[in-house]
């Protein structure tokens, strides 16, 4: 399954097999349960998780309980309260498992030591960032300005795997539509 690491990695760096094998030597490899907090709100938050296998949310609930969706986490990517990571704060969102999941599991502080050791990680974590950056601009500006379709139109050719792994609900939080809205989208794309 480090696999999956090391061949993120190479899409943007290249690592010799020893380089590859210290930078995995700073990670633990954790699994995690369907509905098991990854990251829970108020708790410190210590990792950066990598997605080996699963699939996870992101999410926010408010002062009613209705539950806000962030962003999913699917095999091959990042997920974690960034701020509650970058400044050493309590966490302001939970992140659970929708799916059994396994994770690599980087703390801040293997992370700093190893941007620190190697110019090439510090590169791959700014490019991932970057790229991070420009998805959450995209989804401000699409829930800013497209329709809840275009939302779901989008995020159904970027993303399909997502239909088969997450619960409808869970798609229409996402959206910020009704479960019942979200068939109508269902029914209008066959």
């Amino acid at each position: 399954m480090s696999q999956l690491l090391r061949q993120q990695l190479d899409a943007i760096i290249e690592l010799t097999d020893t380089e590859f094998e210290y930078v995995l030597s700073h990670f633990k490899t954790r699994k995690f349960k369907k509905h098991q907090f990854v990251v829970q709100e108020g708790q410190p938050v210590e990792n950066d998780f990598f997605i080996l296998s699963g699939c996870l949310k992101s999410y926010s609930t408010d002062a009613n309980g209705k539950e806000h969706i962030i962003q999913f986490g699917l095999q091959d990517w990042w997920i974690t309260d960034y701020q509650a990571y970058y400044y050493h704060t309590t966490a302001t969102v939970n992140i659970d498992c929708i799916e059994d999941s396994e994770l690599l599991c980087l703390s801040n502080h293997n992370r700093e030591k190893l941007c620190a050791e190697m110019h090439k990680i510090e590169h791959f974590f700014r490019k991932k960032t970057n790229k991070r950056n420009v998805a959450l601009q995209q989804r401000i500006l699409s829930l800013l300005s497209s329709s809840a379709k275009e939302r779901y139109d989008t995020l159904l050719e970027q993303y399909p795997q997502l239909f088969q792994k997450v619960p409808k609900q869970l798609i229409a939080s996402y959206l910020g539509v009704t479960r019942e809205t979200l068939s109508r989208f269902n029914s209008s794309s066959k």
